[in-house]
């Protein structure tokens, strides 16, 4: 899944404080779209038991980190937050007698789920990312070991089907997850060891929660996967469907305005959902492909099971049926065994597709994967150049795609109040944040807005007639 420039940085889940006398329910997301999604489904099964979601740790009844294993640096994080958690559970207990639950969820559970057990005594349960259902179970038990550890296999289908109908959404844009896990086996990825290999929810069960959210007020959706574009999920009739025949499905509900997808592998970038980019309207033109090196022989060490060649090959055939594409990419500098012509390639690969924003990071060992025991390690100093000269690079060309949609006139999905007088923000087909004044009456609606200005990481726009 998709990160920020910089190293993940951790989210909440949260709306006001809750009346008192509600349980309060904390969760802080690390990581990708889908632990967002997970979290917010976390709130939906916990709602019928009384708990409702406050913005702080502090005075909360039950405390859910869900966790991302992609970097090292992430699961440290989690650590470190459970040491400040630890702290405010023994100062609940000692001012009010009242208990706080600890529950550490998503990827790190599920790889590090007896280390975090051993390390971090205040922890009351560890739950894989596919069994974050059955903690309405597990609270609602009359006794319980502390610790206990579940979701050890995958399950998705019975985690999908015990999840609520139900679902609380704020705003008009929603994460919906159709696919999980990965088969592709990347040497540095540890998905497939935390998620489980690709499984696609049905198209029906697809279509009837995005029906649900719409009738919500929902406008735009973002279909989730670890491959999503490799999902093959059964038809209503039993055939399989790709992910561009539910792109046309979903399109057809009334009130699904905007359809995006994340995160898709090259190998899976098939011929109708390049047609689907030219003939569906509600599909943006915004497409993150990964590809994570320039380099034939790193990518073979990277176990991508495609080349320098083939991705820039496929980038050409989207434009062509899509010529205002906008593209994003992800790319890992230092891997193993990386040299300096290496790097110059994934440099002249950037330069080549010229990407409207991407997402970089320094190589980071995961335990159990195949890189992490390969014996040319690159220094971190090296790895630190490299990715400052990468970004730079990303950066520039980032601004530049800003800049040029000055003068434009986007339609803009308005989503909410700015910081400043009647302003709001909104996205462009391009997943831009537009912003807008005089525009807070129009959060929810899709409206064209003039484009004055392109800062590096916004857009700032004027209703017409303004």
């Amino acid at each position: 899944m998709s990160e920020t420039l910089t190293p993940p940085q951790a989210g909440t889940v949260a709306t006001p404080e809750s009346a008192p006398g509600v349980k309060r329910l904390f969760i802080k997301t690390y990581g990708c779209q889908m632990n967002v999604y997970d979290s917010e489904r976390m709130a939906d099964v916990l709602r019928p038991l009384g708990y409702a979601p406050t913005d702080t740790a502090e005075g909360a009844d039950f405390v859910i980190l869900n966790t991302c294993h992609i970097r090292e640096k992430a699961a440290e994080k989690v650590y470190s937050e459970l040491g400040k958690l630890r702290e405010l559970k023994d100062e609940r207990a000692r001012t009010t007698g009242n208990s706080m639950t600890i529950v550490v969820a998503g990827c790190v559970a599920q790889a590090e789920g007896e280390e975090i057990m051993r390390r971090q005594p205040a922890v009351d349960l560890v739950v894989g990312p596919q069994a974050y259902h059955q903690l309405p179970e597990l609270l609602t038990r009359t006794a319980r070991a502390r610790g206990e550890r579940i979701g050890a296999d995958f399950a998705a289908d019975e985690k999908f089907d015990s999840l609520p109908e139900a679902r609380g959404v704020n705003g008009p844009t929603a994460f919906l997850t159709v696919q999980e896990g990965c088969d592709k086996f990347c040497s540095f990825c540890v998905v497939p060891y935390t998620r489980g290999t690709e499984w696609s929810r049905p198209a029906d069960a697809v279509l009837a929660e995005a029906r649900g959210l719409a009738a919500q007020g929902v406008r735009e959706l973002t279909l989730l996967g670890q491959n999503v574009n490799a999902y093959d999920g059964a038809g209503p009739d039993g055939s399989v469907w790709t992910l561009a025949r539910l792109a046309r499905a979903l399109a057809e509900i009334e009130g699904i305005d905007r359809i995006r997808y994340t995160t898709s592998h090259p190998n899976d970038m098939a011929d109708d959902l390049i047609a689907a980019h030219a003939e569906l309207p509600q599909l943006m033109p915004y497409l993150h492909l990964p590809v994570q090196s320039g380099s034939d022989r790193i990518l073979r060490l990277m176990n991508r099971k495609h080349g320098r060649q083939k991705y820039i090959d496929l980038i050409g055939r989207i434009r062509e049926a899509r010529p205002d594409m906008a593209l994003s990419g992800d790319f890992i500098v230092g891997f193993p065994g990386e040299t300096d012509r290496d790097f110059e390639e994934t440099l002249d690969l950037v330069r080549q597709v010229n990407y409207a924003s991407a997402f970089s990071f320094m190589y980071s060992p995961r335990p159990g994967t195949p890189a992490a025991t390969m014996g040319t390690q690159v220094p971190a100093d090296v790895s630190l150049a490299r990715l400052h000269a990468l970004q730079a690079l990303l950066l520039e060309q980032q601004v530049a795609f800003n800049k040029a949609q000055v003068g434009k006139t986007l339609d803009v999905l308005f989503e909410k109040k700015g910081r400043h007088g009647r302003q709001a923000i909104g996205r462009s087909p391009y997943l831009q944040s537009v912003h807008a004044e005089d525009a807070d009456h129009l959060i929810g609606q899709i409206v064209p807005v003039r484009i004055i200005s392109g800062q590096q990481n916004s857009l700032t726009g004027e209703l017409l007639g303004a």
